[in-house]
Formats: structure tokens, sequence, C-alpha cells
């Protein structure tokens, strides 16, 4: 099975050694997005802010290998403060509908760019 690197311009270029998104098959293998404006490569400021600004990106990568985020089966979200964790409930569900995508949580010290929230998705096409 082939693999096919995944980029956008609509999502903050690689700031490292990885790509966007690779598809193998009808999986897409997303990398972590963090709040970084794509046109400015910028964080946005503000917790909410940067979750709607992580949503975004990932989206953007999601149509951009040729689905959307319905297509996602595993989403894991990286939070450096869980007392977060409900706005994220709430804005993530602007994004995802049921059936709902298999999730995780996970506490972090802290993230790339002094972000506070990431998140990664794995998606299945078709």
């Amino acid at each position: 099975m082939s693999r096919s690197i995944i980029s956008t311009p609509n999502a903050p270029a690689a700031i490292g050694t990885y790509s966007q998104a690779v598809k193998v098959g009808d999986t897409v293998y997303c990398s972590g997005q963090i709040g970084l404006d794509p046109a400015t490569m910028q964080m946005v400021e503000g917790f909410e802010a940067q979750t709607v600004r992580v949503f975004e990106n990932l989206k953007a990568v999601a149509e951009a290998a040729g689905g959307s985020l319905a297509d996602a089966v595993r989403v894991t979200i990286y939070l450096t403060d869980l007392a977060n964790f409900a706005k994220v409930n709430e804005i993530m569900a602007r994004y995802f509908a049921e059936p709902f995508p298999a999730r995780a949580a996970v506490g972090v010290k802290e993230l790339p760019k002094g972000g506070v929230v990431e998140a990664d998705a794995i998606l299945v096409l078709g």
C-alpha cells in the first residue's frame, strides 16, 4: 500500500520534522494541531480561540485529504490544564456529530509555542 503526504496552506505549515498528514490507503493520520493561525503562523490568544483554531486546522487538513471531520475515527486532545475539559467538549460539539469518534484527553505539562490545547486525529475515508 502506498502512502501520500497531505499538505494544505489552509493549516499551519509544519514547524518540525513532520507532515500535516499522511494517507495510507483510506486511512489518514493527521499530525497534532495547535492554535496557530495558518496565515500568520502566530498563536491566537485565549483558550477558546486556540481550541477553535485547532479544530479549524484539523478540518482543513481533513479536507485536503479528501475527507472531513465526519471521517474521524479517533481524536486525541492534549491540554495543559484539565480544568478546560468541559470547554473542549463544548467546542468539539461544533465540529463533530454523533456518532462521535473515539477520543482520549491527556493532561500535559506544556505544548509547542506556548499553546494550551492540541489535537490530532485519525480519519478513515469512504
